[in-house]
């Protein structure tokens, strides 16, 4: 398969694991042989991903900083690039609130099958309440608290602490500048060479990306909901996926007016890396694939990307926030609630804040989720009526997050100067980047 491009690779991966899934379902004790024989190598490439993101974060953000030997071009790309992200995140939400209340997915809904719902995922929707309800407790000041580490090793041993990993990063690479470059120079080199041996690590991990993801979608095939529970949130999920498609429309317009690159060459480098979202559902454990991604095939200076997509793959979820807008209007309409259009610029604000800072890993949204409904004075009840549909839906708005990190990347370094041509590294016979 070594001469199949990568994402045609990642694509016939999971077209034969969804085919082996769906075969497996078809027989008595199908399911657990997948559980048992396939799915935990999906969960090994998973952890072989999540294992270099911490890594990756301290070496690329502690290189890429130094590497601007100026504060003022750091509070320079900083501010252009949080406001980009903001600013996407706002068109998300809106694009989400304008079509469920077009389409109108929650008054499809009938009782029998809400009360099935809420019986069959009632638990579930508990679990998350209780754990918005320890964000909510806390002070209005408690986010910016929780930025900053009391100890960078406690904090890199969860993949959910990105913030304050990107703190450390952030504050180390800052200091390296501000010493004398004679004494900066042997820790700066040690980091740049441990920047090289993570992207190879990447390079070799991305060798089994097909085999990974044929184990991830067989086992979420034979673990999969029962088809009459889906029927009913069709147009809830259409709902979703044709505001995702928007996004991800949206990204290329703006690449193409201001980056100046062709939708195709976007989609086209970034690819492998949607594909990986898709399958993994997590921005964080895709996140090193998006950095080669960018750097390599979009021709993002690696200074931009080092900087932007680590900072994107945690406060930008442009996916989930689109997510959340439509799924609580949806809930909404479901109960009968009329909101109000005061409650939905509410919920906006709500969506847009909650991003930050939300852990770039499977579920997330959920939390953030619950804090939006209560805020709309929504009943956190209604979380049980998406549970069902979740996980697909969770893997699109994964990629649209994806996508959104890259977009932005080439904005910012569009805007600085540091989008060249792409310098493709291709592989050899003996495994080596040429």
């Amino acid at each position: 398969m070594k001469k199949i491009a990568l994402h045609w690779q990642i694509l016939i991966g999971m077209a034969l694991g969804v085919l082996v899934g769906l075969v497996f379902t078809q027989f008595e004790g199908g399911k657990e042989i997948v559980q048992d024989w396939i799915k935990p190598f999906g969960k090994i490439f998973i952890n072989a991903l999540k294992l270099i993101a911490v890594p990756l974060i301290l070496a690329s953000l502690i290189k890429g900083v130094s590497d601007l030997k100026d504060i003022s071009k750091l509070s320079k790309m900083g501010g252009r690039t949080i406001g980009l992200y903001l600013i996407t995140t706002i068109v998300a939400v809106s694009i989400g609130l304008m079509l469920v209340n077009v389409i109108k997915p929650g008054n499809s809904i009938s009782e029998d099958t809400r009360q099935e719902l809420v019986q069959n995922y009632s638990g579930d929707a508990m679990k998350y309440k209780e754990e918005a309800d320890k964000q909510k407790s806390s002070g209005p000041l408690q986010a910016l608290v929780d930025i900053v580490p009391d100890n960078i090793f406690g904090a890199s041993t969860e993949n959910k602490n990105m913030l304050q990993v990107i703190f450390f990063a952030i504050f180390f690479g800052i200091g390296l500048i501000l010493i004398p470059e004679k004494k900066a120079k042997p820790v700066k080199n040690f980091f740049d060479g441990f920047n090289e041996v993570i992207l190879k690590m990447i390079d070799l991990i991305m060798l089994a990306a097909p085999y990974g993801v044929f184990a991830l979608l067989a086992a979420l095939v034979v673990e999969s909901p029962s088809i009459d529970l889906f029927k009913a949130l069709v147009w809830y999920a259409f709902t979703v996926i044709l505001g995702l498609i928007l996004m991800i429309t949206f990204y290329n317009i703006i690449v193409w007016m201001i980056a100046k690159k062709n939708p195709s060459t976007f989609l086209k480098g970034i690819s492998p890396a949607q594909l990986l979202a898709f399958s993994t559902s997590s921005s964080a454990a895709t996140l090193p694939v998006t950095m080669e991604r960018v750097t390599e095939h979009l021709g993002v200076d690696e200074e931009v990307s080092s900087f932007v997509l680590p900072i994107g793959a945690t406060i930008n979820m442009d996916g989930t926030s689109l997510y959340q807008a439509v799924a609580a209007v949806f809930i909404a309409q479901a109960f009968g609630m009329d909101l109000s259009f005061g409650v939905q610029l509410g919920i906006i604000a709500t969506a847009t804040l909650a991003s930050i800072g939300s852990a770039a890993v499977p579920g997330a949204g959920m939390v953030m989720l619950v804090i939006v409904l209560g805020q709309a004075g929504i009943p956190e009840a209604g979380l049980a009526l998406i549970f069902a549909i979740d996980r697909p839906l969770d893997m699109c708005r994964t990629t649209v997050n994806v996508t959104g990190d890259a977009s932005v990347s080439m904005l910012v370094a569009k805007s600085l100067g540091k989008l060249h041509k792409p310098k493709v590294k291709e592989w050899d016979d003996n495994y080596h980047k040429k």
